[in-house]
């Protein structure tokens, strides 16, 4: 007897999530109120702009860092790739910090 052969379906990618760890450096900063004032901004006009969503996500208590999140949900991830790439390249030329690090993540979610 032949063992038969059960092929799984290939999962379908039926969503995208693409997220983004953004790190600024904030010179001439020497107290948190200072460094709200730019992180709110750097936050409400990619907020606005783009239509995803937008947080400091750590660093609140370091008045020289700023590290942002970027989230954004879809179905071409290289699309979304574009988009995260479009956000951070806008909050950088805004010119109220300097860009440190980015890392940009996209998790498929198949079924």
């Amino acid at each position: 007897m032949n063992p038969s052969t059960t092929e799984e379906p290939v999962p379908e990618v039926i969503m995208t999530v693409a997220v983004a760890l953004v790190v600024f450096r904030l010179h001439e900063i020497h107290s948190l109120k200072d460094k709200r004032r730019i992180v709110k901004s750097l936050v409400e006009k990619s907020r606005s702009r783009f239509n995803v969503s937008v947080a400091e996500v750590a660093d609140q208590d370091a008045h020289w860092q700023a590290s942002i999140g970027i989230a954004a949900i879809g179905n071409d991830g290289r699309v979304l790739n574009s988009l995260l790439d479009r956000i951070i390249d806008f909050m950088d030329a805004l010119g109220l910090a300097e860009l440190v690090s980015r890392e940009v993540e996209l998790i498929n979610v198949s079924y």
